[in-house]
């Protein structure tokens, strides 16, 4: 294992002006370099990013998974720290990095997400611990699962390690983005549902989501997160009902 690493910052961009600032000063203390890929943004992300020090690439989107390993294997260095533009490291998080890199443990690094939803830090359901592999060694794995719902996968002889702190994560600040939300990756889903051929039955349409909204407001605490909680889980509820419905539309 390598005594000390260098760290490359990769973060995927569009029209992220509101966030870009706050994320990139987050990482600054713990990057060796900051590569910011960006999808030809129509707004000042790219200026703001710029005027930070960050490196710009732009690159055409195509696809959550393919842009975030065009960034990673676009890096200088082999360890990656690869966040979101909403993203950003918390005070406890930068101190646990900052002792990773001088003294390497792992291969891998799990850590916890805190996400903030219409102003408020999300702490119970199946939003917290969100737990993430986010700071690896590229030549031990790469972005895999199915778009928009991306993670990063690993060898089978790579060490992993969880850090302290948490990659804070601003989801959407009012209840009209998160219903967008839901609606643009559903329809993402959907169309790699319909690619594999999945057949919606009464049991995706109808008990699965059910299942969702259950386990997250009540099993795992949700309702303590206040009428939050539940809009979280009736999200979560009502994206899965929609993939399915609309995989079934493109299929009839």
């Amino acid at each position: 294992m390598e005594s000390s690493i260098k760290i490359s910052t990769v973060i995927i961009t569009y029209n992220e002006e509101k966030h870009i600032a706050r994320c990139l000063a987050s990482v600054e203390e713990i990057s060796d370099e900051i590569l910011v890929v960006d999808s030809h943004s129509t707004d000042r992300t790219v200026e703001i990013a710029k005027e930070m020090g960050a490196m710009i690439i732009l690159h055409e989107f195509v696809g959550h998974i393919e842009q975030k390993n065009f960034g990673v294997q676009s890096a200088q260095h082999d360890y990656v720290l690869s966040i979101d533009a909403d993203e950003m490291l918390s005070i406890e998080l930068i101190r646990s990095i900052v002792a990773e890199k001088s003294k390497v443990t792992a291969d891998a690094y799990r850590l916890n997400r805190l996400n903030n939803f219409c102003g408020k830090w999300i702490k119970h359901g199946l939003w917290y611990p969100d737990r993430k592999i986010r700071l690896w060694d590229r030549r031990k794995g790469d972005w895999g699962g199915e778009n928009p719902h991306d993670k990063v996968i690993l060898t089978k002889d790579a060490r992993l390690a969880k850090l302290d702190g948490d990659l804070l994560h601003y989801t959407v600040s009012h209840i009209g983005e998160y219903i967008g939300q839901i609606n643009t990756f559903s329809s993402i889903q959907a169309e790699v549902l319909k690619e594999k051929k999945v057949r919606a039955t009464f049991f995706h349409l109808y008990l699965k989501p059910a299942y969702k909204f259950f386990l997250a407001y009540f099993f795992k605490l949700g309702f303590l997160d206040g009428w939050r909680g539940f809009c979280i889980a009736a999200g979560q509820a009502w994206g899965i009902y929609l993939r399915y419905i609309k995989m079934k539309e493109y299929q009839s």
